[in-house]
């Protein structure tokens, strides 16, 4: 559930100050059921597979740190290529590049659905992200190209509410089709919907493409990040299961840390960025991606436990876990209008402190939760206020990004925030996997030091340790036994739970004291833009 929000400025219209061309009021609903289908299938893809971790764990006999790879083979290219693929379209042509990620997403799902082994699936996984790195910008830059002042606005929050709706059903679909047939339909959902998006697009979306663009492409700057974030993320993701001594984790954190210097070092002098650095002169807009990176962090490293801990700890079934989120973003879709609101009338620092500290109670809350329980109980009532605290503070986040650059580079500064929120999501996972990891093992020692089993099962759990609470235990051993050994590794797993969580409420108290320290403006000043 990584990507379970939309990142702050997924709706913003992403090149601005280009001349659109306007469509046939005929083709109009066309084009949008066609950038609605289109990023429906990210977005979907999104949100649904991390309800698969469990399945698809016991199915290819995946450890955890297999399943971050997962998710974050996925998030890294989409994160490191974002920028690109937006680029691609203004100088190619915007529908031709959205058709290509829509063809590369669709292939790359099929991959996935026929995956005989962890490793084609991460790999997999990570084709799709280049797709989607493709077909996410691509489908808000057809929307702003084809549609006029007057309907851009409108077509924008059509779009907007439709991915929605489909990142709620999203979840609890692919928990019935994970339960009906596999996990691999999942990602054969793509297909179909992808079908439909290349039939409607070669038909009736007009093809536009930025005429006075003649800038090249920062592929050394793409490059250059994709090889920083793949070594960073790599040598955190393998310290849980190598340890932080060892010689491969080292030169992977080293190689990764020297090759993002030298990314921004590159970015600082290149002619035209794919990260202007000047756009950070603004305090506004340097605290709102600060606000956004540590945001993220917060919601994407969190959310990548709680299905585990739904199926795997508590006993739901895949389509309950999937639905567990569903009132997070229904409360985001209700108050997404009344929240855009709040910057014309109190400025955008005050939701923007208030919202991340309601956040960062919605994920103290989820500590409450223990082995069993009740869902209304235990947590509802922690996705509520964290649906409430992310829907006060996006739609200022969002206006205060936009509005803290001139109008000609909103299309760029839109961009940053959406990989910064992805990038945010990315090195969060691998990071609080750590700490999962450290603290179920003290647990899981501790209990077992008081339980006294043989030299024999502590032997054959020390091997299982890296699989979390999905860890196998000896067919050998007393039924008795058993119950008990699998409390110990739910209970640990609740503890790792619980500290995770803890480091998600800090990172969005990080957020809120940030927008106290850096993000200016009141209500007047919003008000006369």
């Amino acid at each position: 559930m990584a990507n379970f929000v939309q990142s702050p400025c997924d709706e913003v219209v992403i090149h601005a100050g280009v001349a659109a061309v306007p469509c046939a009021k005929s083709s109009a609903p066309w084009i949008l059921a066609a950038t609605i289908l289109g990023s429906s299938m990210a977005f979907i893809d999104g949100t649904v597979v991390n309800v698969a971790l469990p399945a698809l764990q016991q199915s290819l006999h995946a450890t955890v740190v297999d399943l971050q790879w997962v998710v974050e083979a996925y998030a890294l290219l989409l994160a490191s290529f974002l920028l690109v693929g937006g680029s691609l379209g203004d100088h190619y042509g915007r529908r031709r590049i959205f058709i290509i990620g829509v063809v590369l997403f669709s292939a790359a799902s099929l991959w996935c659905g026929f995956a005989t082994s962890i490793g084609q699936l991460i790999l997999a996984r990570a084709v799709q992200g280049a797709g989607g790195a493709l077909l996410v910008p691509g489908s808000l830059a057809i929307i702003s190209a084809s549609f006029t002042d007057q309907d851009r606005g409108h077509a924008i929050g059509v779009w907007s509410g439709f991915t929605a709706i489909t990142a709620a059903i999203g979840p609890v679909l692919g928990g019935w089709l994970i339960e009906r047939i596999s996990w691999r339909a999942v990602f054969f959902i793509n297909l179909p919907l992808g079908l439909i998006v290349l039939l409607i697009s070669f038909s009736c979306v007009p093809e536009s493409r930025d005429e006075n663009d003649d800038r090249r492409l920062d592929w050394l700057g793409a490059a250059l990040a994709t090889i920083g974030l793949t070594f960073l993320v790599y040598g955190l993701i393998e310290s849980s299961r190598l340890g932080f001594g060892h010689p491969a984790v080292l030169a992977a954190l080293i190689t990764g840390g020297f090759t993002l210097v030298l990314f921004f070092y590159w970015e600082a002098r290149a002619r035209n960025p794919m990260l202007p650095l000047t756009l950070f002169r603004s305090h506004d807009f340097t605290g709102a991606n600060l606000l956004t990176f540590f945001l993220y962090s917060a919601l994407g490293g969190t959310l990548f436990f709680l299905p585990l801990n739904l199926i795997q700890v508590q006993g739901y079934t895949a389509t309950a876990a999937g639905a567990a989120l569903l009132p997070f973003i229904l409360i985001m879709f209700l108050l997404s209008r009344w929240s855009g609101g709040l910057v014309t009338t109190y400025g955008a620092k005050l939701p923007l402190v208030v919202g991340p500290i309601i956040s960062a109670a919605g994920f103290a809350l989820f500590v409450v939760a223990g082995v069993g329980g009740d869902y209304w109980s235990k947590f509802f009532p922690a996705v509520v206020l964290l649906g409430l605290g992310m829907a006060v503070s996006v739609a200022p986040l969002t206006t205060t990004v936009m509005n803290a650059v001139p109008a000609n580079r909103v299309g760029i500064a839109s961009g940053i925030n959406n990989a910064i929120s992805r990038t945010a999501a990315l090195l969060a996972i691998a990071a609080l996997g750590i700490v999962m990891l450290h603290v179920f093992d003290r647990s899981i020692d501790s209990r077992l030091s008081t339980l006294g089993v043989s030299a024999e099962v502590r032997h054959s759990l020390d091997d299982q340790r890296i699989n979390l609470a999905a860890a196998s235990l000896p067919q050998d051993i007393e039924p008795s036994i058993r119950q008990v050994l699998k409390q110990a590794i739910d209970e640990s797993f609740v503890n790792g739970f619980r500290r995770v969580m803890l480091v998600g409420s800090a990172l969005a108290l990080a957020s809120g004291i940030t927008s106290l320290l850096l993000i200016d403006g009141d209500a007047k000043s919003f008000r006369h833009r």
